[in-house]
């Protein structure tokens, strides 16, 4: 019951500091949406009369460079947002494009109504954690002043400064659930305006199936290819060099039953070695205990047998789908392979957790950073198994690291 309560205790104040962080993100991009704005008005009066024409389209990219800098800030948080293409030359062609317009709106809207939100948003932590901290300073202020805040009584000693701490913390316990709600609000105008026009939407969903698609062929293909590999590198050679040593016991039985015998056990040693290749390829393709006993006892598995000591954290009520399971499985190995061999690194961790209908997965490490998909390291087989499966797939790897990798795949409702 503790452990429950202080594990929930935990998450909530992880979810408030990242919208806290999503709302200082969105005040950030909505001064320069507010800029812009203000910008756009400027040209528009200065248009009526005939002096401002020349200085659209610098407006218009001011507005897009804005709408930008939200889709990159969106695109980071779960929100995949194309970029435009680029604004149309002509006056008359930039006002008729339906993503200028979109943006317009945008800048209006995230410009005025998000920098409100985003202001409050920074103001509320802030404000509480000065009335949290008044009793460690209360002594400097003279005590007609007051306190911090709305706090305009006299404070007369140590227990009215505590007295004003509490408060603090009710404050505290009020604004933290206040702020993940805050932050999808104020980041509903970019998700709303800035997304593609509905006709651009659908061939963009397109080209995207088409495109993931063509990645699950090919991660097909390659699985078929390493399982051919397999059974004719190891097991097929296993059980040729059992037949040939059956072969020639079946010969020396009549002539030399002694070396017949010894040729026989040479047989059953190479029977059992090709007994373990078909077990080893048949848990690459789905291991047993990931069906029998479910994705935390199969991470727990391969941390387990890994190289570098691993943490796992699985939070998945109930079971997902057998591909999904398998799909994270995979990833989870070829990312704890990658770990062994490139990083060196002292630990790593996974973490998977269910949020909706989406299976969201974490592998992190402490090593030297600098992971590059293009060097050969097995990242662009995850990539593209991932996105096989319209799922997401975010790297972190500075020089220097520590490297984290997120994955997030569909599950179902």
């Amino acid at each position: 019951m503790v452990s429950g309560m202080r594990r929930y205790l935990r998450d909530r104040v992880r979810v408030s500091v990242d919208a806290l962080e999503h709302l200082v993100g969105g005040l950030g991009t909505s001064i320069l949406a507010l800029v812009a704005f203000l910008v756009l008005m400027v040209v528009a009066v200065a248009s009526v009369v005939g002096v401002g024409l020349v200085a659209v389209p610098s407006a218009l990219r001011a507005a897009r460079s804005a709408a930008n800098r939200e889709r990159g800030r969106l695109s980071r948080w779960n929100t995949t947002l194309p970029a435009p293409p680029p604004v149309p030359a002509g006056l008359r062609d930039a006002v008729r494009d339906p993503w200028v317009r979109r943006e317009l709106a945008f800048v209006a809207i995230h410009g005025t109504f998000g920098f409100a939100l985003g202001a409050i948003g920074l103001s509320l932590p802030l404000n509480a954690v000065q009335y949290v901290l008044f009793p460690l300073y209360f002594w400097l202020i003279p005590p007609d002043v007051g306190g911090p805040g709305y706090v305009s009584w006299r404070i007369d000693g140590l227990p009215d400064a505590l007295a004003v701490a509490l408060m603090g913390v009710g404050w505290l316990a009020v604004t933290l659930p206040v702020l993940p709600w805050m932050a999808r609000v104020q980041a509903a105008p970019g998700r709303r305006w800035l997304a593609p026009p509905r006709d651009v939407d659908v061939s963009l969903r397109i080209a995207e199936l088409t495109a993931t698609r063509a990645a699950a062929l090919d991660a097909h293909a390659v699985e078929l290819r390493r399982i051919e590999r397999s059974l004719h590198d190891g097991a097929q050679n296993r059980l040729v060099a059992v037949t040939v040593l059956v072969g020639a016991a079946k010969r020396a039985l009549s002539r030399d039953p002694a070396r017949a015998g010894e040729i026989l056990d040479r047989a059953h040693d190479a029977a059992e070695l090709a007994l373990a290749e078909l077990r080893t390829v048949v848990r690459g393709i789905l291991p047993p205990v990931l069906d029998d006993r479910g994705l935390a006892a199969a991470l727990a598995g391969l941390a387990s047998g890994n190289a570098v000591p691993c943490t796992v954290e699985v939070d998945v009520p109930g079971r997902c789908a057998a591909s999904v399971e398998a799909t994270a499985y995979f990833v989870v190995a070829e990312a704890l392979t990658n770990v062994a061999k490139h990083s060196g690194a002292g630990s790593a961790a996974v973490t998977v957790r269910r949020a909706g209908d989406r299976l969201l997965l974490t592998v992190a490490d402490d090593g030297r950073g600098g992971a590059d998909e293009g060097n050969g390291s097995g990242l662009v087989g995850i990539r593209r198994r991932v996105e096989a499966y319209d799922g997401r797939f975010t790297l972190t790897s500075p020089p220097g690291g520590p490297t984290t990798m997120d994955v997030e795949l569909p599950c179902g409702s």
